[in-house]
């Protein structure tokens, strides 16, 4: 009985929520549209009739994450990449191994349906990731796809599976820097560009502004990319979905070889 009226309990007050949102939040206490910025992000996301104000993206989240609101974005990046580097010096000095995992795995009826849905789950990361500047979508969204293919191999086949795989931790952490310098780049390419032609350029820049004349192809062979949104989505990426590696990599360690590992070194 307890349960029900818990299952209950969510299902009206997410109903209500739902409904608050959609029918009352258009107006304010005061009756004036609260949704002009909204509105003006569908507008301006894909216009290519005010070029100076559109992202050229018609995935509306997209163009507000990498463009509208670009920096809050680039500093989200930070913060995750400032975890995986502290989760990193917490297991400092410990040596990833074979000795240091568990060899055990599930059953050979689970290994093969896994084998089949992990290649699905690869395509279907790197289709997100592609297509996040045209369909909802983006780099994390995918980089947090193809995370989960860590943890089918460290569960399914065991942690073992990671250097049968050639997946080394210094390798994860090697790609997962080079998604960040990615990033870093396409974010200070206007700026660099502009210094060096005399032509003003802004930080994370993706198409011309009302005082600048820079901008990134929106365009491959016919093929909509919308400026640097492709390739900021492709580089978060493959820093997400490393950095998510790297801990899965640590998290598979045994304790007992962290904690003797961790003791040698403190006593040193």
């Amino acid at each position: 009985m307890r349960r029900h009226i818990v299952l209950v309990s969510i299902v009206l007050s997410v109903s209500a929520l739902a409904y608050a949102t959609t029918y009352l939040g258009a107006l304010g206490p005061l009756g004036f549209d609260t949704r002009l910025l909204a509105k003006l992000f569908l507008v301006y996301a894909y216009n290519p009739g005010a070029p100076e104000l559109t992202v050229m993206s018609p995935e509306a989240v997209t163009s507000i994450v990498w463009d509208f609101r670009g920096v809050d974005t680039l500093y989200e990046t930070v913060v995750f990449y400032m975890a995986i580097v502290a989760a990193l010096a917490i297991y400092r000095g410990i040596g990833y191994s074979s000795s240091g995992v568990r060899g055990a795995g599930l059953s050979l009826i689970v290994r093969v349906v896994t084998k089949i849905l992990i290649p699905m789950n690869v395509a279907i990361a790197v289709s997100i990731a592609a297509h996040g500047h045209l369909t909802p979508g983006g780099g994390f969204q995918a980089g947090a796809a193809l995370a989960v293919v860590s943890v089918l191999l460290a569960v399914v086949f065991s942690a073992l599976s990671f250097g049968k795989l050639g997946v080394s931790l210094a390798r994860a952490v090697a790609l997962r820097s080079a998604g960040l310098l990615t990033i870093a780049a396409v974010v200070l390419a206007p700026v660099a560009f502009g210094v060096a032609t005399g032509i003003r350029g802004f930080l994370m820049q993706n198409y011309v502004k009302l005082d600048s004349p820079l901008a990134f192809p929106t365009h491959v062979s016919g093929q909509l990319i919308s400026g640097t949104l492709i390739w900021l989505n492709l580089a978060e990426f493959f820093a997400v979905s490393f950095g998510f590696f790297v801990i899965f990599m640590l998290l598979s360690l045994r304790e007992d070889v962290v904690r003797e590992q961790l003791g040698e070194e403190h006593e040193h």
